[in-house]
């Protein structure tokens, strides 16, 4: 598990860019046959890949976290991007094709991953923050949810957010985490741009050509940086930042959110003469 460190506005005004990647950015997702994590001081969120092949893989941080199991104190949320998998919690077994979610409540001990074949793996990108309270487990499949369709052509921002862990869909502690799909000739994922000083918030994009990048816009809106995005990596995003990025193709990308407000549309948006 990889540690990710706090940083205050002041902190990054002077990094280079090879020293924002390494803040910021995290590279390696889904390596076959393993569980990469990374937990960010902000708000102590992990989130990570899961890629199993033959053999069933499980997360196991109770030395690192100085608990018993991992989710003792910690809800989670996943989602499967790759081919058809298994996920067993506590015993309950449930297949889990393309676009298949899941929320998990504190108090779960086995948390389980396997991919149903290994030349088509499964891959599961997950979440986790703090929880004070036991919430049911919900699977949550995409064909169940009822997208918010908003954007317009003429900005290039034309999407589809589906909400996962979200109060439409199940209850969380502060958990969320939802999946967008830009439509085929946008590129911008949220313009103009916002802060929610309430919440910090992870980036993890993906469905993305080879030869595809997308420009993840960070930082104060009157003093904004950017890091360069291959398909398959995330980025954090502090509570003082925008979070706002274009592609040079369309995309998708996986968001999840934690801090003291569960409010979706808790944001404090910034006028375009603002940003600089």
């Amino acid at each position: 598990m990889k540690i990710m460190y706090t940083h205050s506005p002041k902190d990054i005004r002077h990094y280079s860019t090879s020293e924002l990647r390494e803040e910021f950015l995290a590279t390696e997702i889904f390596t076959p046959g393993t569980i990469n994590s990374y937990y960010t001081y902000n708000d102590r969120m992990i989130f990570g890949g899961i890629m199993p092949l033959d053999k069933t893989l499980e997360i196991v941080m109770d030395k690192e976290l100085g608990v018993e199991y991992f989710l003792q104190r910690r809800e989670l949320g996943v989602i499967n991007i790759g081919g058809p998998g298994k996920i067993i919690v506590d015993g309950k077994e449930e297949e889990m094709v393309k676009q298949d979610g899941y929320y998990i409540g504190i108090e779960t001990k086995e948390l389980k991953f396997q991919s149903l074949d290994k030349n088509n793996p499964a891959k599961f990108y997950f979440a986790s923050t703090p929880g004070h309270k036991k919430h049911p487990n919900v699977k949550i499949s995409i064909s169940q949810i009822v997208p918010r369709d908003i954007g317009e052509q003429s900005t290039m921002n034309k999407r589809k957010i589906y909400q996962y862990v979200h109060p439409n869909n199940c209850e969380s502690c502060q958990l969320q985490m939802g999946y967008t799909i830009l439509n085929e000739g946008s590129g911008w994922n949220t313009m103009p741009v916002h802060t929610h000083a309430r919440r910090m918030e992870t980036y993890f994009y993906f469905d993305m050509d080879e030869d595809s990048i997308v420009f993840h816009f960070m930082g104060l809106p009157d003093e904004t940086k950017h890091i360069v995005m291959q398909n398959e990596q995330a980025v954090t995003s502090p509570s003082w930042s925008i979070h706002s990025g274009i592609g040079t193709k369309a995309y998708s990308f996986i968001w999840a959110m934690c801090g003291e407000n569960i409010t979706y549309d808790d944001m404090d948006h910034v006028a375009m003469k603002d940003i600089k």
